[in-house]
């Protein structure tokens, strides 16, 4: 049996930013099987509970057997702006599509995907509005609400699909995701929007493209009326966690399903690594940082986090996790030098210790670069006049200018290394 993890478009361990790319197809497959959930998130980039929950997915679950498709990032523009659908509502275009429609690859490419052999099972995640009640409670709790639903286009499919007993495995899931409620009034529905017959938009979707190409297809809508993103993402991988059951995928995660421990995850940004040279911790990072010294162009930018991503505006790069801007980079452009040392010597605290280039390394009092001919020393934020090189120098935190850390709280410093003028690499120093 054989575990791995491949990325659509992108071949990176972590997610590489391509502009190019459309989204990230990630797979997590077992060679044994031919029994594949595909998970999709962020067809609608206003809706957080879907794209996050796909991410963790991605991160944070393994799978024993069978396999799991995530696409975590569908409409990965309107993710970065927080809008449905920059281009429009992309899941009103799987019918037909202009071919001038600028969503026209990014559909053309998921529906071959959803129809390809591989996929037994499709989940479209969304916020809906309110929560779905059969009959009148009120604006927020009526039969026009979306939230906390497992969306169905009709109760079967064709006898030979395996699961195609729609209705079925939707009761299912509500029957199972009704026993872990938060609150009593977040119970979960069946809304069979019965779409061949009465609802016409639906006709246009992602889920009825599916189903009339015999593919099993639900959307899973939590509500944008829940109190926090944690709570609808909760109620997202409960409801994903229901179908892997049904389609006998075992797999394990590393922490336990609850709403604390999903609200600590969602605020867990990872890093950011810039042409191997450098990396960012983008947990409590600052909302600017100013030179940073990068190539002219070709830069290669790999997050951690699979909903990371940038924009280019006016020369600097505005990083995004989601919809969530975090930091702005206003480079500095270096060539880079290729012979650069992959470690230094340093005294932290007293001690002789060797630290890996790009990489960071925490004191308590003072540490000092131990001067060596290959490189030249820039210790951002710190001044001594005279001193063009600043190796061979004992600093302390309080030796610092506070406008030049990385991080909010002032503790996180950057350090330059240098060959004849060509850039190498930063560490960053954190002090406790």
């Amino acid at each position: 049996m054989e575990f791995k993890i491949i990325l659509y478009f992108i071949l990176f361990a972590i997610f590489s930013v391509n502009v190019e790319a459309n989204f990230q197809l990630i797979k997590k497959e077992n060679k044994d099987s031919n029994t594949t959930l595909l998970v999709i998130g962020g067809v609608h980039g206003n809706e957080p509970g879907g794209y996050f929950s796909a991410a963790i997915l991605a991160t944070r679950y393994k799978i024993i057997s069978k396999n799991l498709w995530i696409v975590p990032n569908l409409n990965k523009e309107s993710i970065l702006n927080n809008e449905r659908g920059v281009n429009g509502d992309m899941n009103r275009k799987f019918s037909a599509i202009n071919s001038q429609d600028k969503d026209k690859k990014i559909v053309d490419e998921i529906k071959d995907i959803i129809v390809s052999k591989n996929v037994s099972l499709v989940l479209n995640l969304h916020d809906g509005h309110g929560f779905y009640r059969k009959k009148n409670q009120g604006s927020i709790f009526n039969p026009t609400a979306w939230g906390q639903t497992c969306v169905i286009d009709q109760c079967d499919l064709k006898e030979d699909q395996k699961f195609g007993n729609l209705n079925n495995i939707a009761l299912t899931v509500k029957e199972n995701v009704n026993k872990k409620l938060i609150e009593k009034h977040h119970s979960f529905n069946v809304k069979n929007t019965n779409t061949k017959y009465i609802d016409e938009q639906m006709q246009l979707s992602l889920t009825y493209f599916a189903v009339t190409n015999n593919k099993p297809a639900f959307a899973i809508e939590t509500s944008k009326n829940l109190s926090s993103l944690s709570q609808k993402v909760f109620y997202q991988l409960l409801a994903i966690e229901e179908f892997m059951k049904i389609m006998n995928i075992s797999f394990t995660k590393d922490f336990q399903l609850d709403e604390n421990n999903i609200s600590e995850i969602i605020k867990d940004y990872g890093t950011l690594t810039i042409n191997d040279n450098i990396s960012l911790d983008f947990n409590d990072i600052k909302k600017s940082l100013s030179y940073i010294p990068i190539k002219s162009k070709d830069n290669i930018f790999k997050f951690s986090h699979p909903l990371g991503d940038l924009k280019k505006v006016g020369g600097n790069y505005i990083l995004y996790v989601g919809g969530k801007q975090l930091t702005i980079l206003k480079p500095q452009c270096f060539e880079l030098s290729n012979e650069c040392p992959s470690k230094f010597d340093a005294i932290v605290d007293g001690n002789s210790v060797s630290i890996d280039a790009a990489s960071a390394f925490f004191v308590n009092s003072d540490f000092k670069i131990i001067e060596n001919e290959d490189f030249r020393v820039n210790v951002i934020g710190y001044q001594k006049k005279g001193y063009y090189n600043e190796s061979n120098l004992t600093i302390k935190l309080k030796d610092f200018n506070r406008n030049f850390s990385v991080d909010n709280s002032n503790k996180v410093y950057r350090i330059e290394f240098y060959k004849d003028n060509k850039f190498c690499s930063i560490s960053m120093v954190h002090f406790k």
